[in-house]
């Protein structure tokens, strides 16, 4: 019998010394490594490299494991061996490399040369390369170069049975430089549904899983790379498959899961998920769910509610900015900044915590611009996290391409073009003053001061979610101020790997290497033990405070009518909670 091993790896990306960033636990799950392996194992399932080939996959996401080609190395020669009776007919494998970033496409490339060199076929797939295929009339110097080295592109989404060339290609030892469908977006109903491994699950923070409803968005903000890969046509998942990936996971114990649809208002198909979400928990099925959703999500009628009744509890808004000639500079005219207390505070009758994405450096802004923004937002907006991101040309969007064809500036480092570093010039700002409105902005959020206003209005509008609201506050604070980097791609205890540094940097003398990590480590995580003692006190403190529930500021100041409905809805909510357990009873 034959043998064929296929490793699917997510790379991570370099920090600013060049090793690869990794934890020992991760907070964030790659939905694009459960997408990929589900439709590989789907295409094993089908049989079609045969029935007389026996295939090991293997899903690594680097964020929180050690990538050792070495070592994989060895596996995949001991599988071939054990596959042919102890002969050694020559490995067969493949090594994709899945769901890569712009960011992440340096790390990748170096992954791949050991494996290269050893002779086995190297797929790159992600938003990079099929951003890249999509919007530029010539591949960029860095694709070209992977190119020339033997790596193989993969561009668009694998569903529809797209996965199987690559495979019947790979096992015959002759992949095509490019995979390309981009001209074409797959069905999604009754297509293969993401499972990551135990494996991956076990390694990330409360074993949180991922999962997509849907793809495709209809709006057309410049600075978005989705709109361009996945397409402007939403396209879903069914009702069914929902339910197959809650009780696939359930199995494994899994119950906490992150919704990676850009916009998961946007699918019409919403209401039957949320239904059917809401049957499975009557049913005893533990669920939680941690969303995305525009600005305008909150005007549908019962959108919210269901959200809370299906197990939400946690969503991330695209806030972006509240300057209202930027958001028509960049196309997001779906966002109406006199909606936005009025649309948080609609969350906040049913205790959701509220994390905005917000970008620094739209061609308006000015450091002291960003800083007064920051002031009001702090203010008027009953929001609980914020995640801050350079305005970025990524490849894949309409800026970037605008930037790339009248040869504009931008930073040629990839590795860069994470949302934490500036690789490009204000027309207004300087460098300097553009990254220091950045890490103003970010501090003057998460000072003790405000955090401590956000715990209030948490105790005041009634929410019981106070171990995770500062929680949250703690990892988006320390994420950025010790780790540099954003709290999405942080986790539990930094791992540096001396020997994995990015490839034309030196290796470090151990003897300065492992004294001075160690003493980082320490360092940073006595910090941030600091950090949450000292929030945790302030929680603590409000918590014996009697007054507690007459907290009121401009953030959270209701009129009758609204505070009559917020208690109408509480008592609504928690009857039906009820009616559930009950139902579960019986």
């Amino acid at each position: 019998m034959a043998a064929f091993s296929i490793y699917l790896i997510k790379p991570t990306r370099y920090d600013d010394e060049g090793y690869p960033l990794q934890w020992w636990r991760s907070i964030t799950p790659s939905n694009s490594l459960a997408c990929v392996e589900g439709i590989v194992r789907d295409a094993v399932e089908r049989g079609v490299l045969g029935a007389d080939v026996a295939v090991n996959i293997v899903s690594l996401d680097e964020i929180h494991n050690k990538i050792d080609p070495a070592r994989i190395l060895r596996e995949i020669r001991a599988q071939d061996k054990a596959g042919n009776g102890a002969k050694d007919t020559g490995a067969r494998a493949l090594i994709g490399l899945v769901g890569v970033q712009s960011n992440q496409f340096p790390r990748a490339v170096d992954i791949a040369a050991p494996f290269r060199a050893a002779g086995l076929p190297v797929l790159i797939g992600g938003f990079h390369v099929s951003g890249c295929l999509a919007m530029l009339k010539h591949l960029p110097p860095d694709l070209v170069a992977a190119q020339d080295s033997g790596i193989s592109f993969f561009a668009g989404e694998a569903e529809d049975g797209r996965i199987d060339e690559v495979l019947r290609d790979a096992f015959a030892g002759a992949l095509k430089p490019i995979y390309n469908h981009l001209k074409h977006t797959p069905n999604l109903a009754g297509a293969p549904i993401p499972l990551l491994s135990e494996n991956e699950v076990a390694k990330n923070i409360n074993r949180y899983a991922s999962f997509d409803l849907g793809r495709g968005c209809p709006f057309e903000c410049s600075f978005c790379t989705i709109i361009n890969v996945q397409g402007r046509k939403s396209r879903f998942r069914t009702a069914d498959d929902l339910e197959l990936i809650i009780r696939a996971n359930a199995a494994r114990g899994v119950t906490s899961f992150l919704i990676t649809d850009d916009n998961f208002a946007r699918n019409k198909m919403w209401e039957s998920f949320l239904d059917r979400l809401i049957e499975l928990r009557a049913k005893g099925f533990t669920i939680r769910l941690s969303m995305q959703v525009d600005t305008l999500a909150h005007k549908i009628a019962g959108f919210v509610e269901k959200c809370s009744l299906a197990g939400a509890d946690q969503v991330f808004i695209g806030l972006e900015t509240i300057n209202a000639d930027s958001l028509e500079a960049v196309k997001k005219r779906q966002n109406r900044i006199e909606d936005y207390r009025a649309m948080f505070l609609e969350w906040k009758k049913y205790h959701f915590i509220i994390t905005c994405g917000y970008i620094v450096g739209f061609p308006n802004d000015t450091r002291d611009s960003i800083l007064r923004d920051m002031e009001t937002i702090k203010r008027e907006f009953p929001i609980d996290t914020i995640y801050l991101n350079f305005l970025t040309p990524l490849p894949g969007s309409e800026d970037h391409k605008k930037a790339y064809d009248a040869g504009v500036w931008m930073d040629a480092d990839m590795n860069k073009y994470d949302l934490n570093h500036r690789v490009t010039h204000h027309p207004v700002m300087s460098d300097a003053d553009w990254e220091s409105a950045y890490f103003e902005a970010h501090a003057n959020f998460y000072s003790f001061e405000h955090m401590e206003t956000v715990l209030k209005r948490m105790f005041a509008l009634g929410s019981t979610k106070k171990h995770t609201t500062m929680h949250r506050l703690l990892a988006y604070r320390e994420s950025v101020r010790l780790e540099g980097c954003a709290m999405l791609e942080a986790g539990y205890l930094r791992l540096y790997r001396r020997r994995q540094r990015r490839s034309g940097l030196p290796l470090e003398n151990p003897l300065v290497f492992y004294p001075r990590t160690l003493a980082r480590m320490v360092g940073r995580t006595a910090r941030t033990f600091a950090t949450y003692l000292k929030l945790r006190r302030v929680m603590l403190r409000i918590l014996k405070d009697p007054a507690r529930l007459a907290y009121r500021d401009a953030a959270i100041s209701l009129d009758n009518d609204n505070a009559a409905l917020l208690g109408a809805t509480r008592t609504t909510e928690y009857a039906e909670r009820r009616r559930m357990k009950a139902h579960a009873a019986e």
